[in-house]
């Protein structure tokens, strides 16, 4: 590998930077590392925390998904700190590896097959194209504004390793002749050179009289604890995530169906992204760790459970409805949070009703007349569903669908009925 240790000129353009980079590139140390060191490796390269890398990759993973895939290359491409080349040229026989080529082969599949998923498989629409290109341009501004700090040296390949000879206790022949230095008599017969002595210790300074004639040991310095100017960079990105939530709630509540809680979510932490990444540029905003862990474990717990039809429109508290005129019954009945009661058993005869209910999280009952004739569809994103005696229970469980015309059979006042929770139980009753 021939990564240069001395300080780079100008980088004109993109091409040179690109270069540059490679034959520089971070280097995953034996100390520091959490798994294979690749955030570790990253920031020491550029001078940045590395839990603010960390935090990046978790964001990334969360916003998109190509967190994963990158450290799998940075894994694949970043060369040990003892290596010669990277785990991927040891495979291709370009030097030595701490990473062997059976290991190189799984983590070269693991990345094609991650970087797959995270660009078609991704929560967020397009997140995962979107995360590759945050990374990159990360990455790409960092070595542009960092790229002379903390250079790695190349290291220097192994070739054969000349035989030892001489006279001594630990040769294996007398034949060889080697100068030897003039020196006095030894009976250890030990190179004075190998000797490893500690050094004398420094004789501590002197107490200094006080004011009061009573001596004083030397006064601790403060300087390391001396505090720089603040960063308004984790101010300024929480302001503009709040702005940012905001501002996507209120386009959910006028009707975009787009702007739900993972995409919500999803845009506060790519905000809290970019401060992180610009404070490890302006130096600051480690405060922002705080906001993004918990939004990265929503996020997570968003994308495993089955919350897409959440619906942040409608309101909180209960709900309790019953409709007495085909006037009163409304074509929608929505909540945010809370318990839903709809009953419509006063009802009077006649044209056929139709009407949905859709309750973000809280317990939905809907009562029918005991003689009508019910179209119906229920779910529930995770908890328990029951109509007219069929019932599932679970997470993501298939909507339960049919008709039921009552004891008496067909001739019965005709309903539809649309019933759906994100989060708790869906219950359509005869009264």
């Amino acid at each position: 590998m021939s990564g240069a240790s001395e300080k780079p000129g100008v980088l004109d353009g993109f091409e040179e930077t690109v270069k540059d980079f490679w034959a520089s590139r971070p280097r995953r140390p034996h100390a520091g590392r959490k798994l294979a060191g690749v955030a570790a490796a990253i920031g020491y390269r550029y001078g940045v925390d590395p839990v603010v890398v960390r935090i990046a990759l978790v964001v990334t993973t969360i916003f998109g998904g190509f967190g994963v895939p990158f450290y799998l290359l940075g894994w694949l491409f970043f060369p040990g700190e003892s290596d010669e080349v990277s785990g991927f040229e040891g495979l291709i026989g370009r030097g030595r590896s701490s990473v062997s080529p059976a290991f190189a082969v799984v983590l070269l599949v693991l990345t094609v097959v991650s970087t797959g998923g995270s660009i078609t498989g991704s929560w967020f629409d397009g997140g995962g194209l979107i995360s590759c290109a945050l990374i990159a341009a990360a990455l790409y501004l960092l070595h542009r504004s960092r790229g002379h700090l903390n250079r790695p040296a190349p290291v220097a390949a192994r070739t054969s390793y000349p035989a030892f000879t001489g006279n001594g206790a630990f040769t294996m022949t007398d034949t060889a002749e080697a100068p030897s230095p003039a020196r006095g008599w030894d009976p250890l017969a030990a190179d004075p050179a190998g000797w490893d002595l500690p050094d004398a210790p420094q004789p501590a300074p002197p107490p200094q009289p006080s004011h009061h004639g009573t001596q004083r040991g030397p006064r601790p310095s403060h300087h390391g604890s001396q505090l720089g100017p603040r960063s308004k960079v984790g101010s300024a990105t929480f302001a503009l995530a709040v702005l940012t939530a905001g501002g996507a709630v209120l386009a959910g509540l006028n009707g975009a169906t787009w702007f739900d809680a993972q995409h919500i979510i999803g845009l506060v932490l790519g905000v809290v992204g970019i401060g992180l990444v610009a404070g490890a540029f302006a130096g600051g905003g480690r405060g922002l760790i705080g906001l993004a862990v918990p939004l990265a474990i929503v996020g997570m717990v968003l994308t495993a459970a089955p919350f897409k039809d959440f619906d942040v429109r409608g309101g909180v508290g209960d709900l309790t409805q019953t409709p007495q005129s085909q006037a009163e019954l409304l074509p929608l009945y929505q909540h945010a949070a809370g318990d839903i009661r709809l009953d419509l058993t006063e009802l009077p005869e006649g044209a056929p009703y139709t009407t949905t209910v859709s309750n973000g999280a809280g317990d939905t009952t809907v009562t029918v007349p005991a003689n009508a004739d019910v179209t119906f569809d229920c779910r529930t994103g995770a908890g328990e569903a029951s109509c007219f005696g069929r019932s599932n229970d679970g997470i993501s469980q298939p909507a339960l669908t049919g008709t039921d015309n009552g004891p008496d059979g067909v001739g019965g006042q005709k309903i539809t009925l649309h019933v759906s929770n994100s989060l708790g139980t869906v219950e359509v009753r005869r009264g």
